[in-house]
């Protein structure tokens, strides 16, 4: 009599890859996948017209990149640049753009059990950049939706 073996357990859901970023005093993650580089804060170019969520350009390896002030994307107070602060370059699908955040924190990996949906109470404009939340030590942590911040910085030009 020929043993049953026990139906194979599905393999658990892939865990992501996320840098972790500080925007004044609240934790956001990142898809590392779309993270091509982090680079120290140095001041922009000016674009004449451009609204305040873009505070310039910069060449980064020959490429002409926008940078979008996190802080304000967010609905946050503008602060001055610290030592601390990093340009996060980005690119998504034919799109690049610089992040501006106060500090990256860490590299970390979120298994998808650890993620839940954005609160209902949240503001709209603001749970559209998010795709979900997690705890990062005692901390909320919130995912931004690349997607979804980009098509909220192209509605602000």
């Amino acid at each position: 009599m020929a043993q049953q073996q026990p139906p194979p357990t599905p393999a658990p859901a892939e865990t992501g890859e996320f840098l972790l970023v500080r925007v004044s005093d609240e934790l956001y993650a990142l898809p590392s996948a779309a993270v091509r580089e982090v680079a120290r804060w140095r001041a922009p170019t000016a674009v004449p017209g451009a609204p305040p969520i873009l505070p310039g350009i910069i060449s980064q390896r020959g490429v002409v990149t926008p940078i979008v002030d996190l802080r304000l994307m967010l609905g946050l107070a503008a602060q001055a640049t610290t030592r601390a602060t990093r340009l996060i370059i980005m690119h998504h699908e034919s799109c690049d753009l610089a992040l501006l955040v106060d500090a990256v924190l860490d590299l970390a990996a979120l298994p998808p059990a650890d993620l839940t949906p954005p609160p209902a109470a949240l503001e709209p404009s603001r749970a559209r950049l998010l795709t979900a939340v997690a705890r990062y030590g005692d901390r909320p942590l919130a995912l931004l939706s690349l997607p979804a911040l980009i098509a909220a910085v192209q509605e602000n030009l």
